[in-house]
């Protein structure tokens, strides 16, 4: 026991000076952080871009610096050797650099070393702020800050659209790097109480130039207003903004311009091939299905210009396919799928991604092989942005092909002013198949399918009509007819904005017109003055007419008045013009009933499909019935057989014959055994009703009544036998005699002939019976049973 407790005490003073070991460290580690952070202060003075080779050459943390290594992140590229430093140091910064150059670790870096420095913690609010302009590449940029600073004690927040606002709302003021898309950030501004920016040391803003744009212009004034002046900010993007107003802006004074391409030959990589091809517009398709089908094992982005068009080709490519994983990116879809294709598109590696400018921007999507531009982009600087999503990093190659129209190829000019090299090639047209007929025939059989390209059609030219550059997109140069035809569409839809605005376009009526009135008036005048003559004539031209009417009736009758124009005969212009002064007032009248009409609204498809839908009224559909009056189903729904279900579940552009005879003789085995037993039924049915038939017959011609036997039978009109009959005691033993002899058979008895003979025999005149007591006897004979019967001849013999 002694021993024991010795243990205890000996274990009980070990904890202790554990626990106090522990403590102690925790001392020499604040200790040692301070020093090492005043010691890496004081190196960032001495950073040279030049001598560094490796991220261990910079001032930075062990943390920052273990979180690089664990990801391979080694070597910094040109932008992050140059902007590091300069960062490091508090500097406004200007990026610029070719897409794929790592700007994201160039501003993440300065980032965490910063709040590392000062020691920031979660009771310190927000401490830096990147503000991106689409949500794919907030989420890019929060993903690369897991890696890199995730042994960092900071706490980090991705706050962008199609997330849970609560969930948000609850959390802003615990966060300290804050990754964010424009429109949340300014919604948090204004609606939470816990958002609280006052304190911010960094303002990040990725690919800089979209995000000071016109279309987030007013947003990012409201944000700028609430952020305080005294930080740090930083500008990233591969076509950076020089604009002063913009500077001006983020109050940007004396900010270094960093951009270690700019002297470059080339702005896209050098490793990038670009080239280009000039084909029709309803070529467009059949081009694009071929190169897909030619390069199965490779990662292909397809970029076009509007979501409608994404959908259409997705929903279609799917229907026809090519033998190869197809994906669809575009704004209209939710966030949590956007994040999910996003992912899967990085995973895979022999995929199509058919994707709008959404995905142009920052987002580094790993080895893809080509981007294919089907239309034309608005501008350089989105060309560079979308052929930047291949040839990324240092060691990348990748391929570019842009598709134009003979009337955008202008555009290479531009191109190349900008010192892109792109070159010229052609296709070859026996290796191009172009899927027409089965395109045609899907669209034939799926409505939906039909509708979506209608909506294609009419996106894509409502995008070229919106364009600002009106040298390369014009509407009218476009042919609409061959562009319906290449999306499966017999007939075009009707591009109602366009004819609208042709419409609404009335141009300024020329003074030639006032001109041409008054060259009338004047030859008038000169015709009255000639023929002042005549008192009839003088007369009606004397006449006071007002100013107005004057008017009218010169431009209503001028073409008249010209064509009888004949100085031979008075009489005709006399009476021509008597005839203009009577039927002046009619016709305007009709006019303006005529405008009145015109005035009205026409009902569009849009609204007749709008009143159906409230009326809730299926159209297009065709219901058939029975004989009975009974609605069939859908006869191609109605199949019995397992073969038949898979067929018709399947989407397969076409009719496979052989499948479908296989079918067929399925079906039939069912259809067989379906008709025998509708015969079956109906003969079922014929013998029912003819047997229904037959009894209502026998009720008909059968005059008894029936009476229930339980009642016992009302002997009541029998007669009194000792007056009819007397005494004969004979003729009783006679009939007594006959009933005994006919006991033995049932059936004899029981007969209703027999009974009447019995009746008869006992003597009973017809004459003396009433005619409703022979009514009730025949009722009542007809339910007496044999018992009933020998009890009633007993009953009879007695009384006498």
């Amino acid at each position: 026991m002694k021993q024991n407790n010795q243990e205890e005490k000996v274990k009980q003073q070990k904890s202790k000076k554990d626990k106090f070991k522990l403590y102690k460290p925790k001392k020499k580690k604040s200790s040692q952080e301070d020093a090492a952070i005043q010691y890496l202060q004081a190196q960032y003075d001495k950073i040279n871009p030049d001598t560094v080779k490796t991220f261990k050459d910079f001032p930075l943390s062990q943390k920052t610096l273990k979180g690089l290594k664990d990801n391979n992140f080694v070597t910094p590229t040109e932008i992050q050797r140059q902007a590091i430093g300069y960062a490091l140091q508090g500097k406004d910064i200007l990026g610029a650099a070719k897409t794929g150059s790592g700007k994201t670790l160039a501003f993440l870096i300065p980032i965490l070393e910063n709040l590392f420095c000062k020691k920031w913690t979660r009771l310190d609010g927000v401490g830096a702020l990147v503000i991106s302009p689409t949500r794919e590449l907030a989420y890019q940029i929060y993903e690369t800050l897991r890696k890199v600073g995730g042994l960092h004690d900071f706490s980090a927040g991705l706050i962008i659209g199609g997330q849970n606002l609560k969930f948000e709302r609850k959390r802003m003021d615990q966060i300290n790097i804050l990754i964010c898309t424009p429109g949340r950030l300014l919604q948090h501004m204004d609606e939470n109480p816990l958002f609280d920016c006052s304190h911010l040391q960094i303002l990040v803003l990725d690919e800089a130039d979209r995000c000071l744009d016109m279309g987030f212009e007013t947003t990012m004034n409201a944000i700028i207003e609430n952020l305080p002046k005294e930080r740090q900010t930083l500008l990233f993007s591969a076509t950076q903004t020089k604009s002063v107003k913009d500077l001006a802006r983020l109050s940007l004074s004396f900010p270094t311009y960093v951009a270690p391409h700019e002297q470059a030959e080339t702005v896209t990589p050098e490793s990038l091939q670009q080239s280009y091809i000039v084909c029709e517009i309803d070529e467009k398709i059949g081009i694009l299905w071929s190169f897909i089908r030619n390069h199965l094992k490779q990662k292909v982005l397809v970029f076009m210009a509007t979501c409608k068009q994404v959908k259409y080709t997705y929903d279609l490519f799917c229907k026809l396919r090519p033998g190869v994983s197809l994906l669809a990116l575009y704004g209209t879809l939710h966030q949590e799928k956007i994040e999910r294709i996003y992912n899967e598109f990085c995973r895979k590696s022999n995929v199509v991604l058919f994707a709008t400018d959404l995905a142009s921007r920052g987002l580094d999507f790993p080895r893809v092989n080509w981007v294919i531009q089907m239309d034309c982009p608005e501008d350089v600087q989105t060309y560079i942005h979308r052929a930047g999503r291949t040839a990324r990093g240092v060691f990348g190659k990748g391929e570019g092909l842009l598709m134009l129209l003979p009337h955008e190829e202008k555009i290479v000019d531009d191109l190349k002013k900008s010192k892109i090299p792109i070159n010229k090639i052609a296709v070859d047209p026996s290796k191009v198949v172009a899927p027409q007929r089965k395109i045609e025939g899907l669209l034939s059989d799926n409505t939906d399918l039909k509708q979506t390209a209608q909506r294609a059609f009419v996106s894509y030219v409502k995008s070229i009509f919106l364009m600002k550059n009106k040298e390369i997109f014009n509407v009218q140069l476009l042919d609409t007819d061959a562009y319906a035809r290449s999306l499966g569409l017999i007939v075009p839809p009707r591009i109602r904005f366009l004819h609208k605005n042709l419409k609404g376009y009335n141009p300024p009526k020329k003074e030639s017109d006032n001109e041409e009135n008054e060259d009338v008036l004047d030859k008038l005048k000169a015709k009255a003055e000639n023929d002042a003559g005549t008192d009839q004539s003088s007369d009606e031209i004397e006449k006071p007419i007002p100013q107005e009417k004057k008017n009218k009736k010169l431009t209503k009758e001028l073409p008249k008045f010209d064509f009888h124009n004949d100085a031979d005969s008075e009489e005709d212009e006399f009476l021509q013009v008597k005839k203009v002064n009577v039927d002046i007032k009619p016709p305007i009248e009709e006019e303006e009933h005529n405008i009145s009409k015109k005035k009205k609204k026409p009902l569009t498809k849009a609204a007749v499909a709008k009143k159906l839908l409230k009326k809730k009224i299926k159209v297009n559909t065709q219901v058939k019935f029975t004989e009975d009056g009974e609605a069939i189903d859908d006869e191609k729904k109605d199949v019995k057989s397992e073969l038949a279900k898979q067929f018709i579940n399947e989407d397969v552009g076409g009719i496979d014959i052989e499948k479908a005879r296989e079918v067929l003789k399925e079906e039939d085995k069912f259809d067989k055994i379906r008709f025998r037993e509708k015969v079956k039924a109906k003969h079922k049915e014929q013998k029912r009703k003819l047997k229904n038939k037959k009894k209502e017959e026998a009720e008909e011609q059968d005059d008894f009544g029936s009476q229930s036997e339980s009642d016992g039978p009302d002997l009541s009109w029998l007669p009194d036998p000792d007056k009819i009959y007397g005494k004969d005691s004979g003729s009783e033993k006679e009939d007594h005699s006959h009933i005994e002899d006919n006991s033995g058979s049932d059936e004899e008895i029981y007969h209703r002939p027999l009974k009447h003979k019995l009746v008869e025999s006992k003597g009973i005149p017809q004459d003396s019976v009433a005619p409703r007591k022979k009514k009730k006897l025949k009722d009542i004979s007809g339910s007496l049973s044999i018992q009933e019967a020998e009890a009633l001849a007993m009953r009879l013999l007695q009384s006498q």
